[in-house]
């Protein structure tokens, strides 16, 4: 039993990465920064509220967590490029976990250029350019890297007033594809995963409407998920035990996508 313990735990070990979390501040980026320090990485937390990043470092360390906390607006690319290389003078990025992102639900006719122009440029230009700066570097000194793009099964089936959203989404699962055919024989690999719905501080409360309710009904399942069970796919795309996984989406969502 112990060979088979220490075969696992070298398989999906974490101890020598480092990694970029973006969007580490709420919801899912809050749950992963934990999930993965206490996996053994060294987790580059960024987002816009530093004051919570700060607080949620503090939490880690005092765990024995090894965290660092860096301001991000994902629109920036200045703003990109500078945190890029803070985190880098700790060390070479390993694995870059783009989870930033925003949905303004509106009914397509109410939809203003702005709101569309917030959605696009968190959700797909963005990653966008955070891949290609990390990409970069790792081109330059010939490392291997990861890159995880958390998509949406909105990026698979629609379920409207999310134009900007699932558009965005499904962009992202295919440019993960379109630099894999790229990227794959130069050691730089590039998934995505695609969440159904979980449940967070952001949405419980509409989950539990009568409206989530009805969502609820929709899914295989019948339940929402809880953050805990994505972090299977989180660590199985950071670690070695994906190496030769690249261009490849996972869904992650109670079988919803499979329904009609």
């Amino acid at each position: 039993m112990s060979d088979a313990k220490a075969f696992i735990s070298a398989v999906f070990d974490l101890s020598s990465k480092h990694i970029l979390l973006t969007g580490a501040s709420s919801g899912l980026g809050r749950h992963w920064a934990r999930t993965l320090t206490r996996a053994g990485a060294r987790v580059a937390m960024a987002a816009r509220g530093v004051e919570k990043l700060e607080a949620l470092a503090d939490e880690l360390r005092a765990e024995g967590g090894r965290c660092d906390v860096y301001g991000l607006d994902v629109r920036d690319r200045d703003a990109i490029r500078s945190c890029i290389a803070a985190a880098e003078q700790v060390a070479p990025i390993d694995v870059l976990i783009n989870n930033a992102g925003v949905a303004r639900p509106r009914a397509p006719e109410k939809l203003s250029d702005g709101e569309w122009d917030e959605v696009y440029e968190t959700n797909l230009r963005g990653p966008w350019v955070l891949a290609q700066e990390v990409i970069k570097r790792r081109l330059a000194d010939q490392r291997e890297c990861s890159i995880v793009n958390i998509a949406s099964i909105l990026g698979i089936r629609a379920i409207g007033h999310l134009a900007p959203y699932s558009a965005a989404k499904a962009g992202l699962i295919n440019l993960g594809r379109d630099l894999c055919v790229d990227l794959a024989a130069k050691g730089i690999r590039v998934n995505a995963i695609a969440p159904g719905y979980f449940i967070t501080e952001m949405n419980d409360e509409w989950l539990a409407s009568p409206a989530g309710d009805r969502l609820r009904q929709r899914v295989p399942a019948k339940r929402f998920g809880t953050p805990d069970e994505l972090d299977g796919a989180i660590i199985f795309l950071s670690s070695d035990a994906s190496r030769f996984m690249n261009g490849n989406l996972i869904t992650v969502d109670g079988g919803h996508t499979a329904g009609v």
